[in-house]
Protein backbone atom coordinates (compact mmCIF):
# COMPACT_ATOMS: atom_id res chain seq x y z
CA UNK A 1 0.00 0.00 0.00
CA UNK A 2 2.79 2.45 0.93
CA UNK A 3 4.53 1.76 -2.39
CA UNK A 4 1.41 2.86 -4.29
CA UNK A 5 1.16 5.98 -2.15
CA UNK A 6 4.84 6.75 -2.78
CA UNK A 7 4.53 6.33 -6.56
CA UNK A 8 1.43 8.52 -6.60
CA UNK A 9 3.21 11.13 -4.47
CA UNK A 10 6.27 11.21 -6.75
CA UNK A 11 4.15 11.47 -9.89
CA UNK A 12 2.14 14.31 -8.33
CA UNK A 13 5.36 16.19 -7.58
CA UNK A 14 6.66 15.59 -11.10
CA UNK A 15 3.48 17.08 -12.57
CA UNK A 16 3.61 19.98 -10.09
CA UNK A 17 7.19 20.89 -10.98
CA UNK A 18 6.71 20.34 -14.72
CA UNK A 19 3.63 22.57 -14.94
CA UNK A 20 5.19 25.19 -12.66
CA UNK A 21 8.27 25.29 -14.87
CA UNK A 22 6.04 25.81 -17.91
CA UNK A 23 4.18 28.58 -16.07
CA UNK A 24 7.29 30.54 -15.11
CA UNK A 25 8.75 30.02 -18.60
CA UNK A 26 5.84 31.95 -20.13
CA UNK A 27 5.72 35.29 -18.35
CA UNK A 28 3.02 36.79 -20.57
CA UNK A 29 0.71 33.82 -20.00
CA UNK A 30 1.92 33.04 -16.48
CA UNK A 31 -1.40 33.62 -14.72
CA UNK A 32 -3.31 31.33 -17.08
CA UNK A 33 -0.73 28.54 -17.02
CA UNK A 34 -0.25 28.71 -13.24
CA UNK A 35 -3.98 28.83 -12.55
CA UNK A 36 -4.43 25.72 -14.71
CA UNK A 37 -1.55 24.08 -12.81
CA UNK A 38 -3.16 24.77 -9.46
CA UNK A 39 -6.56 23.54 -10.62
CA UNK A 40 -4.95 20.28 -11.75
CA UNK A 41 -3.09 19.87 -8.46
CA UNK A 42 -6.24 20.73 -6.53
CA UNK A 43 -8.07 17.89 -8.27
CA UNK A 44 -5.32 15.49 -7.16
CA UNK A 45 -5.71 16.64 -3.57
CA UNK A 46 -9.49 16.24 -3.64
CA UNK A 47 -9.28 12.79 -5.21
CA UNK A 48 -6.57 11.23 -3.05
CA UNK A 49 -6.89 12.71 0.42
CA UNK A 50 -9.44 13.65 3.04
CA UNK A 51 -9.40 17.37 3.74
CA UNK A 52 -9.72 18.20 7.45
CA UNK A 53 -12.05 20.87 8.75
CA UNK A 54 -12.41 20.64 12.51
CA UNK A 55 -12.80 24.33 13.42
CA UNK A 56 -16.18 26.06 13.55
CA UNK A 57 -16.92 29.11 11.42
CA UNK A 58 -16.29 32.01 13.84
CA UNK A 59 -13.09 30.60 15.37
CA UNK A 60 -11.61 29.78 11.94
CA UNK A 61 -12.35 33.33 10.71
CA UNK A 62 -10.69 34.79 13.81
CA UNK A 63 -7.61 32.58 13.67
CA UNK A 64 -7.35 32.87 9.90
CA UNK A 65 -7.24 36.67 10.02
CA UNK A 66 -4.81 36.69 12.96
CA UNK A 67 -2.47 34.10 11.51
CA UNK A 68 -2.51 35.63 8.03
CA UNK A 69 -1.68 39.04 9.50
CA UNK A 70 1.15 37.53 11.54
CA UNK A 71 2.68 35.86 8.49
CA UNK A 72 2.44 39.12 6.54
CA UNK A 73 4.20 40.90 9.42
CA UNK A 74 7.03 38.34 9.28
CA UNK A 75 7.39 38.85 5.51
CA UNK A 76 7.36 42.65 5.87
CA UNK A 77 9.96 42.48 8.64
CA UNK A 78 12.19 40.28 6.47
CA UNK A 79 11.84 42.73 3.58
CA UNK A 80 12.86 45.65 5.83
CA UNK A 81 15.76 43.62 7.18
CA UNK A 82 17.06 43.00 3.67
CA UNK A 83 17.28 46.76 3.13
CA UNK A 84 19.37 47.07 6.30
CA UNK A 85 21.80 44.22 5.56
CA UNK A 86 24.34 45.30 2.94
CA UNK A 87 25.12 41.73 1.83
CA UNK A 88 21.62 41.12 0.45
CA UNK A 89 20.01 43.08 -2.40
CA UNK A 90 16.29 43.75 -2.61
CA UNK A 91 16.49 44.15 -6.39
CA UNK A 92 15.62 40.48 -6.93
CA UNK A 93 12.45 40.88 -4.88
CA UNK A 94 11.43 44.02 -6.72
CA UNK A 95 12.16 42.35 -10.08
CA UNK A 96 10.07 39.28 -9.22
CA UNK A 97 7.13 41.35 -7.95
CA UNK A 98 7.25 43.54 -11.05
CA UNK A 99 7.19 40.49 -13.34
CA UNK A 100 4.69 38.22 -11.60
CA UNK A 101 2.56 40.24 -9.17
CA UNK A 102 -1.15 40.46 -10.11
CA UNK A 103 -1.97 43.56 -12.15
CA UNK A 104 -5.58 43.07 -13.24
CA UNK A 105 -8.90 42.16 -11.65
CA UNK A 106 -8.90 38.74 -13.31
CA UNK A 107 -5.45 37.97 -11.90
CA UNK A 108 -6.55 38.95 -8.40
CA UNK A 109 -9.59 36.69 -8.80
CA UNK A 110 -7.32 33.82 -9.87
CA UNK A 111 -5.02 34.49 -6.91
CA UNK A 112 -7.63 34.72 -4.16
CA UNK A 113 -10.30 32.31 -5.41
CA UNK A 114 -8.23 29.58 -7.07
CA UNK A 115 -4.48 29.78 -6.49
CA UNK A 116 -4.34 30.38 -2.73
CA UNK A 117 -6.90 27.65 -1.91
CA UNK A 118 -5.34 25.29 -4.46
CA UNK A 119 -1.82 25.67 -3.10
CA UNK A 120 -3.03 24.89 0.41
CA UNK A 121 -5.10 21.92 -0.72
CA UNK A 122 -2.21 20.38 -2.63
CA UNK A 123 0.87 21.18 -0.54
CA UNK A 124 -0.65 21.10 2.96
CA UNK A 125 -3.77 19.01 2.40
CA UNK A 126 -2.22 16.38 0.15
CA UNK A 127 1.60 16.35 0.08
CA UNK A 128 2.04 17.09 3.79
CA UNK A 129 -0.54 14.52 4.83
CA UNK A 130 0.88 11.82 2.55
CA UNK A 131 4.37 12.36 3.96
CA UNK A 132 2.97 11.48 7.39
CA UNK A 133 2.87 7.88 6.18
CA UNK A 134 6.68 7.87 6.64
CA UNK A 135 7.48 10.84 8.89
CA UNK A 136 6.27 12.40 12.11
CA UNK A 137 3.99 15.45 11.58
CA UNK A 138 6.68 18.07 12.23
CA UNK A 139 9.09 16.49 9.73
CA UNK A 140 6.25 16.14 7.23
CA UNK A 141 5.63 19.88 7.58
CA UNK A 142 9.30 20.71 7.01
CA UNK A 143 9.71 18.36 4.03
CA UNK A 144 6.48 19.46 2.35
CA UNK A 145 7.51 23.10 2.85
CA UNK A 146 10.88 22.38 1.23
CA UNK A 147 9.14 20.69 -1.70
CA UNK A 148 6.74 23.64 -2.00
CA UNK A 149 9.59 26.17 -1.98
CA UNK A 150 11.41 24.26 -4.72
CA UNK A 151 8.62 25.14 -7.14
CA UNK A 152 9.89 28.73 -7.05
CA UNK A 153 13.32 27.65 -8.29
CA UNK A 154 11.95 27.88 -11.83
CA UNK A 155 11.33 31.60 -11.34
CA UNK A 156 15.00 32.24 -10.55
CA UNK A 157 13.87 34.06 -7.40
CA UNK A 158 16.19 32.55 -4.79
CA UNK A 159 15.09 34.69 -1.87
CA UNK A 160 11.56 33.65 -2.75
CA UNK A 161 12.57 30.01 -2.37
CA UNK A 162 13.68 30.72 1.19
CA UNK A 163 10.58 32.82 1.87
CA UNK A 164 8.27 30.12 0.52
CA UNK A 165 9.98 27.57 2.75
CA UNK A 166 9.39 29.67 5.87
CA UNK A 167 5.82 30.53 4.91
CA UNK A 168 5.16 26.90 4.03
CA UNK A 169 6.26 25.81 7.49
CA UNK A 170 3.99 28.40 9.12
CA UNK A 171 0.96 27.30 7.09
CA UNK A 172 1.84 23.65 7.59
CA UNK A 173 2.05 24.05 11.35
CA UNK A 174 -1.25 25.91 11.33
CA UNK A 175 -2.95 23.05 9.49
CA UNK A 176 -1.51 20.47 11.88
CA UNK A 177 -2.48 22.59 14.88
CA UNK A 178 -6.06 23.55 14.00
CA UNK A 179 -6.91 20.71 11.59
CA UNK A 180 -8.86 23.12 9.38
CA UNK A 181 -8.20 23.66 5.69
CA UNK A 182 -10.67 26.55 5.56
CA UNK A 183 -8.74 28.32 8.31
CA UNK A 184 -5.43 27.75 6.53
CA UNK A 185 -6.83 29.02 3.23
CA UNK A 186 -8.27 32.12 4.91
CA UNK A 187 -4.88 32.82 6.53
CA UNK A 188 -3.21 32.50 3.12
CA UNK A 189 -5.72 34.86 1.48
CA UNK A 190 -5.38 37.35 4.35
CA UNK A 191 -1.60 37.38 3.89
CA UNK A 192 -1.98 37.97 0.13
CA UNK A 193 -4.55 40.77 0.56
CA UNK A 194 -2.18 42.58 2.94
CA UNK A 195 0.83 41.87 0.72
CA UNK A 196 -0.62 42.99 -2.61
CA UNK A 197 -3.47 45.39 -1.79
CA UNK A 198 -3.44 46.87 1.72
CA UNK A 199 0.28 47.23 2.51
CA UNK A 200 2.27 46.28 -0.62
CA UNK A 201 6.03 46.02 -0.13
CA UNK A 202 6.82 48.11 -3.21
Amino acid sequence: MNSKILVRLILSLVFAYLFTWISFSNQKEFWYFYTFTILFLMSIAYFYTKIKDEVKTLPYIFWGLIYGTLIYAIIAFGYKLIHILPIISASGINHFITKFAPSSISQYVFLFILIAPGEELFWRGYIQQQLKNWFKPFYAVVISSALFSLSLVFSGFWLGVLGAFVVGILFGLLYEWKKSMQLTILAHITMLVLLFIVFPLI
